[in-house]
């Protein structure tokens, strides 16, 4: 059986194309955390990178609480 967030990345576009965007935004700040020293700009982007991964998470989870209270509602 399919979690929520399986049928979500499955079935809804907004939801699918913030999950891709997360994954974007965690890939490049691995590459960042693979540097032994950052520079000022990058210490910038790494602090914004995992700002901006979080509102796409606390986005993400808002649509999967709207989705489990719509299918609670539905059974």
């Amino acid at each position: 059986m399919l979690s929520p967030r399986d049928l979500l990345m499955a079935n809804h576009d907004e939801f699918r194309r913030l999950a891709q965007e997360h994954t974007q935004y965690a890939q490049r700040l691995e590459s960042l955390t693979q540097k032994r020293y950052l520079s000022e700009d990058e210490k910038l982007e790494e602090v914004r990178l995992k700002k901006l991964k979080l509102r796409l998470k606390d986005q993400m989870e808002h649509i999967e609480r709207q989705y489990r209270g719509s299918s609670n509602q539905v059974a």
